[in-house]
Formats: structure tokens, C-alpha cells, sequence
């Protein structure tokens, strides 16, 4: 599997920098998105991840859904912070700074402050059966926020995402080669998610 991987990694890459054309308007600086947007879409699979695993510890009491609920957060807080991180770097480049506080900056940045809470609830709780339910309950609390703040409330406001890639109504606008480029990019980062799910 991992060999896989590195290799549907590689030619991803290889077809990024060599045959994705550039972005109108864009030019090459937006072929971030193809780092952006699938970091995002896992920190959004792995949160229902953790929230799908807190609620079977819940109901069945087994403490390897507890890890495994943890291990998705942990995935999920890492990844957001890589989406946090591409975003800002783009930002950087096109418009001049880092963070100008953009609904969809805004937004994520609360849920990297909600999800680093979940690390730190954890972190300080030592009893092994309190901390799971405590974290349980956090991450089915927490997962609710999830669609609000990544894909309703960045919509209700003027944002600064470029037109050409994803539009005011939330559809993307792009040339074939580049959305079967993303789409190749976003299951890539997915499988990558789902083998370190598994990876003891």
C-alpha cells in the first residue's frame, strides 16, 4: 500500500508541474490548491472520522475506538493546519500578506482552536476511562461545528477565493486537465488519511 502511494504521490505531482496548465488569472502560483484543498478535505473526512469512532466508544465501551477516535482528531488537527498553512502562503502571494482575517481564515482558524482543545482535554485527563468519554463527547460536540464553519458560514460573507477556481456560488470554475489534476489530488491525500488510520 505504501508503495502505491508514494508512487500515485509522485505522478500526481509529476503531472501538476508538467502538464496542468496554469490558472486564468492565476497564473501558476494557484497549482497550491492542488496542496490546499485536498489537506482541507481530509481534516473535514477525519473530524466525522473521530466523531463516527467517539460515538461506537460510546455505545460499545471499547477503548480502541477511543484510539482510533483520538488517532482520527490527531490526523485531522494536522491536516488543518496544513490547509491553514498553504492557504496562508497563497494569501501571501497574491495578496501580500499572510492572514487578513478572510471568512474562510476566520472560520478555520476556530476550528484549529476547537480541535487543539480536544488535544490539550486529552493531554490532561490521565484516568484512561474518563478521558475517552470526556473526549467522546467533546468530539460529537465538536463535529457539529464542522459543515458550519467550512462550508456554510465562509459562504454567508465576501470572501477573497479566487473566482476562477471556486465560485461565490461554491461550484468549481476550472479547465478539465486542472479538476482531474484536484480530483487526483484529493482521493491521493484521502488514501493517505485512511493508511495511517490503519498504521499501528
Amino acid at each position: 500500500m505504501l508503495k502505491f502511494l508514494v508512487a500515485l504521490t509522485a505522478a500526481i505531482i509529476a503531472a501538476i508541474i508538467f502538464f496542468v496548465p496554469p490558472v486564468k488569472g492565476l497564473g501558476d502560483l494557484a497549482k497550491i490548491i492542488f496542496f490546499h484543498v485536498p489537506t482541507a478535505w481530509v481534516s473535514v473526512i477525519a473530524f466525522f472520522t473521530s466523531a463516527f469512532y467517539a460515538a461506537k466508544f460510546l455505545r460499545t465501551g471499547e477503548f480502541s475506538c477511543d484510539e482510533l477516535s483520538a488517532k482520527a482528531a490527531r490526523l485531522g488537527f494536522i491536516f488543518v493546519l496544513l490547509a491553514t498553512i498553504s492557504g496562508a502562503i497563497f494569501s501571501k502571494l497574491t495578496w501580500g500578506t499572510f492572514w487578513n482575517w478572510d471568512p474562510r481564515q476566520t472560520t478555520i482558524f476556530v476550528l484549529i482552536l476547537i480541535y487543539g482543545a480536544y488535544l490539550t482535554l486529552r493531554a490532561a485527563v490521565s484516568a484512561e476511562k474518563i478521558r475517552a468519554k470526556v473526549s467522546a463527547v467533546y468530539s460529537l460536540l465538536s463535529v457539529l461545528t464542522v459543515p458550519f464553519l467550512v462550508f456554510i458560514l465562509p459562504r454567508m460573507y465576501f470572501s477573497l477565493h479566487p473566482e476562477p477556481v471556486l465560485n461565490s456560488a461554491g461550484r468549481p470554475e476550472m479547465d478539465a486537465e486542472i479538476l482531474i489534476a484536484l480530483i487526483a489530488a484529493v482521493i491521493d491525500a484521502t488514501l493517505i488519511f485512511w493508511w495511517l488510520m490503519r498504521k499501528k
